[in-house]
């Protein structure tokens, strides 16, 4: 008897978790906004009926699918690129910002502006093909860790966010990274960690070159920026890249603004959401006064446009999907 009560508890379990495409998830407006939309969406015949063809949604990448503290994961990787390629550049100890890089002085970082940023993203992101840059992305990426939690980087991608892909695909849903972050640095894994081909990654993008090399074509990296993928360029992004306007945006911060306007600002059906970094415990708790990942003017338009808000602290069961502590 106890054998067979055992045997249907393990069932009721598996079915419970086949008919909850959103299991991480608390049972809260934010979930029930999002089932209701993908339900009324998908409903053939129904008012609010969108094709498949149609079913676009964008995702912001830092602070949206993975943590993005105490620094964005691309600012690390650009730091250890420094770092490594240091002993072939004698004269960066006294040039800025190499020298603060070289000595994790990040106020001096900061102090060198747009042209310092430039300068470093030359020297760590240009002058190699796009397949030696994939390799070093891949590369950092499958080793480098978080510099307080000590895990990967990719133990860092949100549980509950995973769940929410999915279950858009699994609804005839096209699922896109629009991020500020680089389109070279984030295709070479995204597939692997969020599902997401490198074909469906827009990001910050620089100059790139057909050459030939010994009768090999290749594609340069050039040091120029092409686009810059944030805030009201992520439509632009989204306009050159898909050719659609989305039916669902999802962000984090003010950096996120634009495109969650773009996508709602139509007379059809939309979802444009925003999560709201609430969990000191399990996470961070940031938003107006955050250096990283502020989140001010869009939390008000969400408020005042409907948008549905995540508070990570009451709206997700579950973080991270090995669970770890900041």
């Amino acid at each position: 008897m106890l054998g067979f009560l055992a045997c249907m508890l393990v069932v009721s379990v598996a079915a419970s978790a086949l008919s909850d495409p959103l299991p991480s998830w608390e049972e809260s407006q934010a979930k029930r906004q999002i089932l209701d939309f993908v339900g009324r969406v998908t409903a053939r015949g129904g008012a609010h009926f969108v094709p498949g063809t149609q079913r676009i949604a964008v995702f912001d990448n830092d602070g949206t699918l993975w943590a993005e503290k105490p620094i964005y994961v691309q600012a690390q990787f650009v730091i250890d690129r420094i770092r490594s390629l240091a002993p072939q550049h004698p004269e960066w100890k006294d040039k800025e910002p190499f020298a603060s890089i070289l000595k994790g002085d990040m106020k001096g970082i900061a102090k060198s502006g747009e042209s310092g940023v430039a300068a470093v993203m030359a020297a760590t992101h240009a002058g190699m093909t796009t397949d030696e840059f994939d390799k070093i992305a891949e590369d950092w990426i499958s080793t480098a860790k978080h510099p307080t939690m000590g895990r990967l980087y990719t133990d860092l991608v949100y549980q509950p966010m995973l769940e929410l892909l999915s279950y858009l695909r699994a609804n005839g849903f096209k699922t896109f990274i629009v991020s500020g972050g680089g389109i070279e640095f984030m295709r070479p894994w995204t597939e692997r960690v969020y599902g997401i081909p490198p074909e469906q990654v827009i990001g910050s993008s620089g100059g790139l070159k057909f050459e030939m090399h010994d009768g090999k074509p290749l594609i340069v990296k050039l040091p120029t920026l092409v686009l810059n993928d944030d805030k009201d360029g992520k439509p632009v992004g989204i306009e050159r890249h898909i050719g659609r306007r989305p039916v669902a945006a999802f962000g984090n911060s003010d950096g996120d603004l634009q495109m969650l306007e773009w996508t709602c600002d139509a007379p059809a059906t939309r979802l444009c959401l925003l999560v709201h970094h609430t969990d000191a415990e399990r996470e961070w708790a940031y938003d107006r006064s955050s250096r990283v990942g502020k989140l001010d003017k869009a939390l008000d338009e969400a408020t005042a446009k409907g948008w549905t808000v995540v508070d990570m602290k009451h709206d997700w069961k579950t973080i991270y999907p090995k669970e770890v502590k900041p």
